[in-house]
């Protein structure tokens, strides 16, 4: 690449000069003249050896360039401006179909599950506040959950335990979830300290299996999923609520059956073989939807479960445990939000 530099001279070194000219023309007046018609010379910076500056110079070609970028520069301006309004169309699409399914969901599980009611005039106080503190918990075990999870991935620990062992994580996590879990359950409501600990440790053991699928899926895929988590779980926590008393107890049984079910068929990628491509595809539908159906009835049982709790605290049969109650529903939560996610991360993939 070459550079030009153009040093303009003075005047008063030009007028010393003007014998010079007057040599090679007829007279001063002439050179004058001459060095006045002279074409300019263009100071052309950076410009390659190729270039000739006959092209640059071309005025035509000048316009068409800055037309093409006055066009160029127009297009982007309407771009700019028409593509938030696409994206708020999209959204407020996205909306109202979100709000029409939930609205639809619940109108059908009401006409379906909820055509009996309670026959006593309505929930007592004693059993609305009961279930509000089991509610609560469940919110606060929720939000540890989510809290521990985007912790442990901001500080890299998803990432070492993504890359160690994975059988020795799965057990290892599964032991220390059990334990914690079963500890919980078996401390006094009484003893405060070491019951909230276990209850603790069990929400940072279901941190560490979540936070892996929050590396995986973009937040705005993440929130949509609470969201239709959190509409499903409201919907079938209110029909739970609304229903006769002790209606859906009985489906426990059959419940655990399909929960074992589900559990089988997430195991089957391990067993057969990779070219048994039918079986494999059924089989993720099976833990998928089968799965959100399973959950979504055990939210159903595990409402009615707390409700009947309540009358037995209320006549001194037990104690009043929230906090044990809240784990069943934060395990219902868990398992349809991340059945959730990787629904909607399966539709992302087919559309692109």
């Amino acid at each position: 690449m070459s550079f030009t530099f153009t040093i303009r001279a003075g005047p008063a070194r030009l007028a010393s000069r003007i014998p010079e000219f007057a040599k090679a023309s007829s007279g001063p007046a002439a050179a004058i003249r001459a060095f006045h018609k002279s074409a300019p010379k263009t100071t052309n910076f950076f410009t390659s050896r190729t270039t000739t500056p006959s092209l640059i110079a071309q005025k035509p070609a000048a316009n068409s360039l800055l037309a093409r970028l006055q066009g160029a520069r127009r297009g982007y301006q309407y771009h700019s401006h028409s593509q938030p309004q696409q994206d708020n169309g999209l959204l407020m699409r996205k909306l109202l179909v979100g709000g029409a399914m939930v609205g639809g969901t619940w109108v059908t599980l009401q006409f379906m599950f909820n055509r009996e009611t309670r026959a006593d005039g309505g929930m007592p106080a004693f059993e609305s506040s009961y279930l509000n503190r089991t509610f609560m918990h469940t919110g606060l075990g929720v939000g540890i959950i989510g809290l521990s999870a985007y912790q442990m991935l901001q500080s890299g620990f998803t990432y070492r335990l993504m890359a160690t062992n994975p059988w020795v994580v799965a057990i290892g996590g599964l032991a220390i979830s059990f334990g914690s879990m079963l500890a919980t359950r078996a401390i006094d409501p009484d003893n405060y300290i070491p019951k909230y600990a276990c209850w603790a440790v069990f929400n940072a053991t279901q941190a560490a299996f979540v936070a892996p699928l929050l590396a995986m899926a973009p937040p705005a895929l993440l929130a949509r999923a609470g969201l239709y988590t959190l509409a499903m779980m409201g919907s079938i926590s209110f029909i739970g609520a609304t229903a006769k008393q002790e209606k859906y107890l009985y489906i426990g049984g059959p419940l655990l059956a399909g929960a074992a079910i589900v559990a089988v068929s997430g195991f089957a990628p391990l067993v057969l073989p990779a070219t048994a491509v039918r079986t494999l595809a059924f089989t993720e539908s099976l833990w998928l939807y089968g799965g959100l159906a399973v959950f979504g009835g055990f939210t159903l049982y595990d409402v009615q479960k707390v409700l009947y709790h309540a009358r037995l605290a209320q006549a001194g049969v037990i104690k009043e445990d929230p906090v044990n109650e809240s784990i069943s529903l934060e395990l219902d939560f868990l398992n349809i939000f991340v059945r959730m996610v990787q629904i909607l991360m399966t539709q992302q993939n087919r559309r692109k």
